[in-house]
């Protein structure tokens, strides 16, 4: 059977085969009524810590502030240097500037497009304090080569783990390399809120105090307020809604791998298939192909009922945003390359093999 329709993500499904327990544990918490930081939040916390294997966890209001929160808990700040990745969401740049230090971009790997450890060495300054690689498209960078760089030149290392809940570098979850990590809870990521939300992780018990501060208005206790802080809490009811979802992400994750591999195994020459390294465990957030006809491709697949995506058809540095930066085009030709070939294809838990037959069979034809 030929499926007649694919969703680019259909979180539908998800919620649907999860409703009682999430409309349960929604329900406890108006019970309760502790909506602000309460117990489900806390609950949550300690869940997340104990399957990352880490100390700490702090649930923030979004992916965005994790990143601005674990840099400023980390001393970042006026004056400094933070080198990331250009081939990333704005996100991950907007937390550098509200941490008030300046964004230096580097290109991508050519491969995994991920952040290239080698543009990172070249980039770095007597300004340069610290490095956000992000896991992109839910592949880790390759830690050991930033943790290196990190180490030589005593630099903070806060992973963008966004798009990359439960995979592995070299056995260990990603969130567990750096400093401090972020995760991003937007409802289409592995593990999805039902709104916004997001986690700082850290096994710094100092880095972790501040970033509660910092979460909480900088307040210590109620209307006392030692440092500057801002509003970024996890809302309680998403934290109720991630409690439920966490025990199932180890097999979501597995289904992600398998459709990416069913993919892989099936689709033609006619488009680069992602590459991975039997070292790092992707999780497959995005399934990401290649090829020089991606703007008709993706018209084609229109045409036939497939949703697509592009991450990201306008990099970084040549968005009007980030004009400030002033870098050019042609400055990153791995990225540029990227934003005009990439296409993402349908990628969620509860894909189905008809619906695999369909997009491959399109991609193909």
């Amino acid at each position: 059977m030929i499926a007649t329709h694919v969703p680019f993500v259909d979180l539908r499904i998800q919620h649907a085969a999860l409703a009682p327990a999430i409309e349960s544990a929604m329900r406890e918490v108006c019970q309760k009524g502790d909506f602000i930081l309460g117990s489900a939040v806390e609950q949550f916390e300690a869940e997340f810590a104990a399957y990352l294997g880490i100390r700490h966890a702090i649930g923030v209001a979004s992916g965005l502030d994790a990143i601005e929160l674990a840099l400023r808990a980390n001393g970042i700040g006026p004056g400094d240097e933070v080198i990331t990745v250009a081939n990333t969401f704005i996100a991950t740049v907007l937390a550098i500037v509200a941490a008030g230090a300046k964004p230096v971009l580097v290109d991508a790997d050519p491969e995994s497009y991920n952040i290239d450890p080698a543009a990172v060495r070249a980039a770095i300054t007597s300004r340069t304090r610290a490095i956000v690689p992000v896991h992109l498209y839910g592949q880790p960078a390759d830690l050991d080569a930033i943790a290196a760089l990190a180490r030589q030149h005593n630099l903070v290392v806060v992973e963008d783990s966004a798009q990359a809940h439960g995979a592995r570098y070299k056995g260990k979850r990603v969130g567990l390399f750096g400093h401090a990590a972020a995760f991003s809870f937007y409802p289409s990521k592995n593990l999805g809120a039902s709104g916004d939300g997001g986690m700082v992780v850290t096994n710094d018990d100092r880095v972790a105090e501040q970033v509660r501060l910092l979460r909480n208005c900088g307040q210590r206790k109620k209307y006392h307020h030692p440092v500057i802080g801002k509003n970024s809490r996890l809302d309680t009811v998403q934290a109720a809604v991630l409690r439920v979802k966490l025990p199932h992400l180890d097999d979501w994750n597995t289904a992600r791998r398998r459709h990416a591999a069913a993919y892989s195994e099936r689709l033609a020459g006619g488009v680069h298939t992602p590459a991975t390294t039997p070292d790092m465990e992707h999780v497959f957030h995005l399934y990401v192909v290649e090829t020089d006809r991606r703007d008709a491709l993706q018209e084609s697949l229109k045409g036939r009922e497939i949703q697509t995506g592009i991450h990201y058809p306008v990099p970084i540095h040549l968005q009007e945003a980030c004009a400030g930066l002033g870098y050019k085009k042609g400055d990153f030709p791995v990225t540029e390359r990227a934003a005009a070939r990439i296409l993402s294809l349908p990628m969620y838990p509860e894909l189905n093999a008809e619906q695999i037959d369909t997009v491959v069979d399109a991609v193909n034809g």
